[in-house]
């Protein structure tokens, strides 16, 4: 696990180090670079050593011609098997990294290699004889690819703001990605802050010759299927079982140690039950957080008591970490590592998590991260089962029902959860899949924004990425089935893995994700959806399946509320900051938002009169994020 970073163009001198500089938390155990001036090529990797320590495993790493250079941020799971396949071809490797089998298989088999490939990874290899660069990111979208392309610089990097570094890089803002903040508190891929800077979306490769893209494709997609599916839940349970002890045990391989997340919720608790399985012997180091005063909060669950409960349960060591109010003091740190403004606080307990690990010696921790997208665990997904008992009615009385359920006040939870549900009943099916993701529906997000705003955005809604992602699916008919692919393919890769890394590898923390290996989502595409969301029952095959191993009350608690109490907050410690970064003298000048909008949303917020907890958090998370990479150096964070 590593940082990349490097340029096809016009050949600068120093710039491939400015960058390096930029993303060295990534690799704080080693670098290397690669200039090839004449060819107008550089290439930087910062150095995070799991697999082969000795320093042969530096990189670029060439094949023995030394014509294929590769620079890779990530792991490969099934290396030992490939380079198996590549010594009885007669391949030679200078080490015993994983990411050297990249190089071999290339010349093997090209730019068709990607299909062979189980792990995490965005790499990138520079063919010295074609004068090419060929890049990907791993099919999930655990690791970022951010990149600029214009006038012939092609510039890419693991991080946004090692490409700030080029100063021919435009800072021009793109609205589009303002409105999705303010619509999903996350903004899909490919789109940045930036107009000039987009992320390569998962699943997808690009070829770069004289510095421009020359192809770009989709080599993965989430396979669902319509036919042969299992519906038999005796075996569905069985063959879950396998997948997860395989993927765990593939991604426990290391030379380092590894340890891993344990919220108390089943997905964590899973895959350190599996850990246990694997090397029963061993107590592998978890981490957890709590909250100041261990209290529940906004109607949620507090996780420690489960975490615990696993932690004895399984024979572990748990180490527990208290969030204070007092997090403010690492906002501004935490947006400049996010590289995109996120209205959430999860991304801060992963940063104190690694932060703690990193000091206790610990490299590599597992996490419970993609059950809920691929088994189906989220509230909303519980919603559009519901959608069963009132979706026949006419589109007269549906718009009714929407009417009706607008009118009830968003303060009180029971009532939020109403308009949740029934809030957008008229819309047609494939939009209210799409809704489901919103935090604010279009017509409130224009009111706060300014005119100026509203008209570059022109035209646009924020429908569309999700549009254009369910046009690529049109076999798929099953609802859920639909609604996890959106999951899959917007709200996990720039949402929760996005953060996952960026602030695990603020700390030089590898974080693996054994629920997103590609065998045991092939499977999940294969299951059943009745056996993945049961009536009210979420993840339900992904809990029968953990009932040999966890106990009753673990597997079947109450779903646990957003991690942070943001809400409550936000009207007391948190309430003197939003009023000075969403002041009207501040917001006036930066000229997105509306003062008065916002002015009026705070205060609607604060009497309760709405719950706009989350909006006025994107709407902070993008001024402090602004502060930071518009209006002074970014240097100045790291």
């Amino acid at each position: 696990m590593c940082g990349i970073c490097g340029y096809q163009g016009k050949y600068q001198p120093g710039l491939v180090q400015r960058m390096m500089e930029l993303i060295a938390h990534r690799g704080p155990d080693d670098s290397g670079f690669l200039e090839d001036p004449a060819n107008q090529v550089a290439l930087g990797h910062t150095r995070l050593s799991i697999i082969d320590l000795r320093p042969e495993g530096r990189q670029p790493i060439k094949n023995e011609s030394r014509t294929i250079s590769l620079i890779c941020n990530g792991e490969i799971y099934n290396y030992k098997q490939l380079h198996d396949e590549l010594v009885a071809k007669g391949h030679l490797f200078s080490s015993y990294t994983d990411s050297e089998v990249l190089v071999h298989l290339y010349e093997e088999e090209g730019t068709e290699m990607l299909s062979r490939l189980n792990g995490i990874f965005s790499f990138v290899i520079y063919d010295s004889r074609k004068n090419e660069l060929f890049c990907a990111r791993d099919q999930l979208g655990v690791k970022p690819f951010y990149y600029s392309n214009t006038n012939g610089f092609f510039i890419f990097a693991s991080e946004l703001k090692a490409i700030l570094a080029a100063r021919q890089v435009s800072k021009d803002i793109d609205p589009i990605a303002i409105q999705n903040t303010l619509t999903f508190l996350w903004s899909p891929s490919p789109t940045t802050m930036f107009k000039s800077i987009r992320k390569l979306e998962p699943g997808f490769a690009l070829v770069v010759k004289g510095g421009k893209i020359k192809r770009q494709w989709r080599y993965y997609d989430i396979p669902y299927q319509a036919e042969d599916l299992i519906s038999s839940e005796a075996e569905a349970i069985e063959l879950v079982q396998s997948h997860l002890f395989k993927s765990v045990e593939r991604q426990l391989m290391a030379d380092v140690p590894v340890g891993a997340f344990l919220s108390g919720g089943l997905d964590s608790s899973a895959i350190v039950a599996m850990m246990k399985k694997i090397c029963p012997n061993e107590r592998p180091k978890c981490y957890t957080i709590s909250f100041a005063g261990g209290k529940e909060f906004e109607g949620g669950v507090n996780d420690l008591p489960y975490a615990r409960k696993v932690a004895g349960h399984l024979g572990v060591d748990l180490e527990e970490i208290v969030i204070e109010p007092d997090i403010v003091n690492n906002i501004e740190r935490m947006i400049y590592y996010l590289d995109e403004p996120q209205a959430d606080l999860a991304p801060i307990n992963i940063m104190l998590i690694c932060q703690k690990a990193r000091e206790q010696g610990i490299k590599v921790l597992l996490s419970g991260a993609g059950g809920d997208d691929i088994f189906s665990g989220y509230r909303r997904h519980a919603a559009l089962y519901m959608e069963r008992y009132w979706s026949w009615l006419p589109q007269t009385v549906r718009h009714l029902v929407q009417s009706g359920a607008n009118l009830l006040p968003t303060g009180w939870p029971p009532c939020r959860k109403i308009r949740k549900l029934l809030g957008n009943a008229s819309l047609d099916k494939e939009k209210r899949l799409a809704v489901y993701f919103f935090w604010l529906n279009q017509k409130r997000v224009k009111t706060l924004l300014t005119n100026e705003t509203l008209h570059t955005l022109g035209e646009y809604n924020s429908f569309a990425p999700m549009d254009n992602h369910l046009t690529n699916i049109p076999n798929v008919k099953n609802p859920l089935n639909r609604m996890l692919y959106l999951e899959c393919k917007t709200f996990l890769p720039d949402h929760n893995l996005n953060y996952t890394d960026k602030m695990s590898m603020a700390h030089g923390i590898e974080v693996r994700v054994p629920l997103l290996d590609t065998d045991l989502v092939r499977l999940c595409g294969r299951i059943s959806p009745h056996l993945k969301q049961n009536a009210m029952t979420g993840k339900y095959i992904f809990k029968k399946a953990m009932e040999a191993f966890l106990p009753h009350e673990v597997i079947y608690r109450p779903k646990a509320a957003i991690p942070g109490p943001l809400r409550i907050w936000l009207k007391n410690d948190l309430r003197e900051m939003v009023r000075d970064v969403l002041s009207p003298v501040r917001v006036k000048r930066r000229g997105w938002f509306d003062h008065n909008a916002v002015q009026k949303l705070i205060e609607d917020n604060e009497s309760a009169k709405i719950d706009a907890a989350y909006s006025i958090w994107a709407m902070v998370s993008m001024e402090i994020w602004a502060s930071l990479f518009l209006d002074r150096s970014y240097t100045l964070c790291d």
